[in-house]
């Protein structure tokens, strides 16, 4: 397996990690909230972009790959913060095998 030449000095977008958690709501019940789990840098790389139909029209729809030091409690279904913008982690690989960096395919909706 080659190596990636990952330089670290490219992880310039400060994020944070948030995980879901249930929370209650003011009627009783419960809904996925978000709590932060940790703050990384990483290197965001718009990949893809098209339209989807969602509720009563379509928004945009941007993937992403997003690059951060290896951790061993980033999964599917968490998310990255970036002030207003969200980055819905849909899957996650080493992207070298050397278990220094984690690569996210992220997904990003506007509308």
């Amino acid at each position: 397996m080659v190596l990636l030449d990952i330089d670290a000095g490219r992880l310039t977008a400060r994020l944070v990690l948030e995980r879901p958690d249930m929370v209650e709501d003011v009627q009783g019940g419960a809904v996925t909230g978000f709590v932060e789990v940790a703050r990384v840098w990483a290197l965001i790389e718009p990949r893809s972009f098209g339209p989807e139909e969602k509720g009563p029209g379509l928004v945009s729809t941007v993937t992403h790959h997003v690059t951060v030091r290896a951790r061993g409690d980033l999964t599917a279904g968490q998310r990255f913060r970036k002030g207003t913008r969200f980055f819905e982690i849909e899957a996650v690989r080493d992207p070298d095998e050397s278990g220094r960096f984690r690569l996210a395919l992220c997904r990003e909706v506007a509308g």
